[in-house]
């Protein structure tokens, strides 16, 4: 099983990031042996993959990584590095490679303190791998400081750093950035591609794949997640029994309030389960007494690590309530098609009986305004609104219509 093997309906992808992997390869291969180095013209030292939520961005770069730290004996024989197998392969795909660092967002922006060591450590040579890769995960979260230390560090990189930079599309990164990258375009993968590979690659029953993959409508983490966990299926399925509780201004005020509550839940638990771990290694690094007590000079270190979890937790919650709103979308999406009589396939098919309900009870043009509703609501949330202030008006405006 080579790295491209799990990349979902990215054949073209895969095929060019192979073929820069393969020159990339010759070159550090030629410099090892002090010989003249070969044209590679397929690599290049800054990349930019863009795409729809879903479609793999962070997952594609990072088997990129993993092919360019690729240290499999069958190179010497011919074979395409990114056998999946070696130790730069593995290390490099679980996220423990020396010699491939990554940045994602704990809040709501990748602040310049957040990749300032990643930045400086751009500029030195690869410790014990073949490339020195800086993977950005949220590179369209970066703030103006941070995206200006990347621009620099892009701008003149080492001789053997590659940065992968993934966002959503080409305008959420900065001209000056993205003109100095090459840009990958991902799409989303089909529902039967992301069912065969939960199938295929996470044991789940062929029908709940199928059921899994068509409500997520190609987002491959979403479709493994419904699958595999059943408090997963619970909240959705409790998410789309919310248009028919906006009858009145109560039932919408309640239905806000426990959406919100549900998500900061989701937050809660996250934290419980990594900010505790995070704290107790943190204090045994910096050599805290048996009792807990942390040595004097380290007071700033500690509260740095409870700004960022708290940074997470209003993340968490925010991706949590946009998930939410995502599933709701798609329930809307699946109205509007029955009013339309459209022949696409149903994503909420579970559904359908409510779905019908809705249709014959209301017109496209209010099907609509309600999509609306929920776009505001999710750009309210991105502008930092308070989540209950921002889920009620929405819902309030779903019953309007």
């Amino acid at each position: 099983m080579t790295v491209w093997d799990d990349l979902v309906g990215q054949e073209k992808v895969s095929e060019q990031l192979a073929a820069a992997a393969r020159d990339a390869d010759a070159l550090v291969t030629a410099v090892a042996a002090d010989a003249p180095l070969p044209e590679v013209s397929k690599m290049t030292h800054a990349w930019l993959f863009t795409g729809p939520p879903g479609a793999g961005r962070t997952q594609t770069a990072r088997a990129f990584a993993a092919a360019l730290q690729c240290v499999s004996p069958d190179r010497a024989l011919g074979g395409a590095p990114g056998c999946g197998f070696c130790d730069g392969c593995h290390t490099a795909l679980v996220g423990t490679h020396a010699d491939v660092s990554t940045v994602a967002a704990v809040g709501a922006e990748i602040l310049v303190k957040d990749m300032r060591d990643t930045v400086r450590k751009s500029f030195t040579s690869p410790a014990n791998g073949r490339w020195q890769v800086i993977l950005v995960e949220d590179a369209e979260r970066l703030n103006e400081k941070s995206a200006n230390a990347v621009l620099k560090a892009v701008e003149e990189p080492a001789p053997r750093t590659v940065w992968l930079l993934c966002a959503p599309s080409l305008e959420d990164v900065l001209p000056t950035i993205r003109s100095r990258c090459r840009h990958l375009n991902l799409r989303t993968p089909s529902v039967d591609a992301v069912a065969d590979l939960l199938v295929r690659r996470e044991g789940i029953e062929p029908g709940v794949a199928a059921a899994a993959a068509r409500a997520t409508q190609g987002h491959v983490d979403r479709a493994r997640r419904l699958a595999s966990d059943p408090a997963a299926r619970e909240r959705r399925a409790a998410v789309l029994k919310l248009p028919l509780r906006v009858e009145d201004i109560g039932g919408c005020l309640k239905a806000a309030q426990e959406l919100v509550d549900a998500a900061a839940e989701d937050a809660k638990q996250l934290a419980e389960e990594m900010d505790g771990k995070e704290t107790d290694e943190l204090k045994a690094a910096m050599g805290a007494s048996q009792g807990g007590r942390m040595p004097r000079g380290t007071a700033g270190v500690m509260k740095d690590l409870e700004e960022m979890q708290k940074r997470r937790r209003t993340r968490t919650q925010r991706d949590s309530l946009d998930l939410a709103l995502t599933d709701l979308t798609g329930f809307y999406r699946d109205v509007l098609a029955l009013q339309l009589g459209s022949r696409i396939a149903l994503a909420n098919a579970d559904a359908e009986d409510t779905l019908e309900r809705l249709a014959r009870g209301s017109s496209p043009e209010s099907t609509l305004r309600r999509i609306e509703a929920i776009a505001a609501c999710r750009d309210a949330l991105d502008r930092n609104v308070a989540p209950l202030l921002a889920v009620e008006a929405m819902t309030m405006a779903l019953r309007s219509g």
